[in-house]
């Protein structure tokens, strides 16, 4: 089972067992669904969604068998998780996670592996490696002309300064 994080629970919401999560996962539509499973915590522990609502910048979610602040007090502060398998995407879709490992050229000219997707609120980077050296390239159309999943490859815009060639 290949588990990816979707968020943290910051804390409770009411006395009815109501948890507020922080996510910034893209296919929140899909995964924040009543009957979806749910693994909270460094155990993995399995829940079911409930319910699921928005509010404000938070996702709201209520767990199947719990009612009652005092049930899921011991959740606040962990990280919620679901099953790679249990994510359905279409073929032209992917996570972040997928790309690691992808190799990256720009101008035909080989320029590294990705090793990381670093997420910040302007905009995302991708963490390419090549020869001891780190370049962060942003996750946006601007510079990403093409990712292609089959092939595993990742071909960028070509862009002045960009790496230090």
């Amino acid at each position: 089972m290949k588990y990816i994080r979707i968020g943290k629970i910051v804390n409770t919401h009411g006395i009815k067992g109501e948890l507020r999560l922080l996510s910034s996962f893209k296919y929140k539509d899909r995964v924040f669904k009543k009957d979806m499973k749910l693994y909270i915590g460094n155990n993995k522990e399995m829940v079911i969604i409930d319910s699921y609502r928005k509010h404000k910048n938070f996702d709201m979610i209520t767990l199947r068998g719990y009612d009652n602040i005092n049930q899921v007090l011991k959740y606040k502060g962990c990280f919620a998780f679901i099953n790679r398998d249990d994510l359905v995407l279409k073929s032209d879709e992917y996570l972040d996670e997928d790309i690691m490992g992808f190799l990256v050229y720009m101008d035909n000219i080989y320029r590294g592996k990705v090793s990381n997707v670093l997420k910040y609120p302007s905009s995302d980077m991708i963490v390419v490696n090549n020869d001891n050296k780190k370049y962060l390239v942003p996750y946006v159309k601007d510079f990403i002309c093409c990712i292609d999943i089959n092939k595993k490859i990742i071909i960028l815009n070509k862009i002045d300064g960009l790496f230090d060639i």
